[in-house]
């Protein structure tokens, strides 16, 4: 046979066997050489030509393991050759392509299709006559797509509806066979122009504008209305929202259609009834699906926020007045005004008592003595006169005030628990010696407001004022009384639950004055009968504390709710308890009733 083809044979091991042929037709050397070919796949054996010219005989089932000719397009190959060719695509995906074109192979398996997908290309390899006819389909199912785009200008609907409506009805027939022109377009609007944009086939594309003739019509000009009753926000406080909201649609509206489409527009009316809390809302139908989607995500519960706040202020004061004065008819006296009694006041009063026999309101000696605090003694004898005057002092103030308040989310809320104080702002006589008296009053007490805001993550932003004011009982000004106030105005962050420190001051006040003669105050324990010492020292530790507590649900109110009660009820028990000995029975004062939080329980009856 290599004789005859003029070629070198080389005959796996695997192959053995002889082929005997008989035929009366004369073949030239190519059809010989095809007829070769065709005897050997008769019997399940391929030919492979080598790079070199030569010819390799192998079994048909080896041929994927042996790579024939690289073929191309000047050297196809021809019949039964094994060849490889390499094809590459321009418009359709080689991944695509490959299953289909395996389907084609030969049913004996010999040959097979692969794809490399960066470069997009399909090695086949088989048989040249097989190889030929799929490069056949290849070039007639590689080519441009047929689809185009179409831009469609829409008067009345909007184009953002009537693409999610159309491609609604696209997804909805996937895989039916009553619109199959319709499911392979591609809708997208364009809200600036209010416009479709339609990518598909002639016929897709031809049914698609058939709809929106029946779709895209003017809306009726009368207005529906409708009643939305709401669970939780307030209909008055809706109204102003909605409102600009129907402006704003109605802008939009008026941009992207023609001026005959937004007449409707101009007959949105919005009214808030109070006494429902109801929404009365007239407009037409695209608006008020808007509006009520508005409505909805509005009209939700807020969270409400329990605010607690502690004030801790603890106060420790200390003061010692010592002195002595001394007094000569003749030749002066050593006096020290800034101890509330100077000695030639007092030695003036004495007289006055040895001359009227007593001191009186209507002896000026009166107001001196009644307003002095402390202890005075002396004695005037003859020209001479001793005065000497102490005061000690120890004041302790300790306050614990623990305001809370519930408020809803982003609402101020205010908590006031004090007195109203006069105070004297103004004096006026009158034409008949008859004084006329302007009086202002003072609120001093326990003061919290403070703002809410429930921030993502459970984190609260507080706004908050606090004040605690109270007289100074110490105080003894003839112009009225003197407060002690104390004020933190801040914002704070805080997480749910967690404690934190407002504001704080540690004081810490210390005074000392000494009063002397001089030369005879400095002489070692003499000198303390010719001086005045006043020694002052005062501590004030406050620390304000707040916590916040974000509410959600009935549940979490009611249990902090049930906790403060509790509590409350168990302070009013001990108190009750500590009173067992009054001269009023215990059983006879008021208690909170235990099951107050208890929903089966019954309702307290009323003694």
């Amino acid at each position: 046979m290599g004789q005859h083809l003029g070629k070198t044979i080389l005959i796996d091991p695997s192959v053995q066997g002889t082929i005997s042929v008989r035929s009366n037709d004369t073949f030239s050397q190519q059809e010989y050489y095809q007829f070769f070919l065709s005897i050997l796949d008769l019997y399940g054996y391929s030919v492979i030509t080598l790079d070199n010219g030569f010819l390799k005989v192998v079994r048909s089932a080896n041929v994927k393991t042996s790579p024939g000719m690289i073929a191309d397009s000047s050297r196809p190959g021809v019949g039964d050759e094994l060849v490889t060719r390499i094809v590459p695509l321009e418009n359709v995906p080689a991944r695509d392509l490959a299953p289909l074109l395996r389907q084609m192979m030969d049913a004996g398996s010999v040959g097979n299709v692969v794809h490399y997908e960066p470069s997009n290309v399909l090695i086949l390899t088989g048989r040249a006559s097989t190889i030929n006819k799929l490069i056949e389909v290849i070039k007639r199912v590689d080519v441009i797509g047929t689809e185009k785009q179409q831009i469609i200008h829409l008067e009345y609907a909007s184009a953002e509806d009537l693409a999610e409506i159309l491609n609604q009805l696209i997804s909805e027939s996937h895989g039916k066979s009553q619109m199959p022109a319709l499911l392979s377009a591609k809708i997208v609007a364009d809200k600036r122009t209010n416009s479709l944009i339609i990518s598909g086939p002639e016929k897709a594309r031809q049914r698609i504008t058939s709809l929106l003739k029946s779709l895209d019509v003017e809306e009726s000009e009368e207005g529906n209305t409708r009643v939305y009753y709401l669970k939780y926000a307030k209909a008055t406080n809706l109204v102003e929202v909605l409102t600009g909201v129907s402006e704003k649609l109605k802008d939009e509206k008026g941009n992207s259609r023609k001026p005959s489409s937004t007449s409707a527009m101009d007959n949105v009316a919005i009214t808030a009834d109070e006494q429902t809390n109801s929404l009365v809302i007239t407009a037409d139908q695209s608006v008020q699906e808007k509006l009520a989607t508005v409505i909805a995500r509005l009209d939700i519960r807020r969270a409400q926020v329990l605010v607690e706040a502690i004030i801790v202020e603890v106060q420790d004061g200390n003061g010692l007045n010592l002195g002595v004065q001394w007094a000569n008819k003749n030749v002066g006296a050593q006096q020290f005004t800034n101890t509330g009694l100077p000695v030639f006041n007092a030695a003036q009063g004495v007289a006055d008592y040895k001359k009227n026999g007593g001191i009186t309101s209507a002896n000026p000696a009166w107001d001196m003595f009644s307003a002095y605090n402390g202890m005075a003694a002396g004695f005037f004898n003859g020209d001479w006169g001793v005065l000497l005057t102490a005061l000690a002092s120890n004041n302790k103030n300790d306050i614990l005030a623990t305001p809370s308040i519930v408020t809803l989310d982003n609402k101020l809320a205010s908590f006031n628990v004090g007195q109203d104080v006069p105070v004297l702002s103004g004096s006026q006589t009158t034409s008949g010696d008859n004084v006329f008296n302007t009086v202002e009053r003072k609120t001093v007490g326990t003061k919290l407001k403070v703002t809410p805001q429930v921030n993502e993550g459970d984190a609260v932003l507080l706004e908050i004022e606090q004040e605690v004011s109270s007289v100074d009982s110490s105080s003894n000004s003839t112009l009225g009384p003197t407060f002690n106030t104390r004020t933190i105005q801040n914002a704070v962050l805080v997480k749910t639950g967690e404690t934190v420190v407002l504001g704080g001051l540690l004081d810490d006040f210390s005074k000392e004055q000494v009063s002397k003669v001089p030369l005879l105050g400095d002489i070692p324990l003499v000198g303390q009968l010719f001086r005045y010492t006043s020694t002052e020292r005062a501590k004030r530790n406050l620390m304000v504390f707040i916590r916040p507590t974000i509410i959600r649900d009935d549940d979490v109110y009611r249990s902090l709710s049930k906790e403060k009660y509790t509590r409350y009820r168990q302070e009013q028990q001990l108190r009750i308890d500590g009173k067992s000995k009054a001269l009023v029975g215990s059983e006879d004062l008021p208690v909170l009733n235990e099951n107050t939080f208890n929903s089966h329980a019954p309702a307290p009856s009323s003694r």
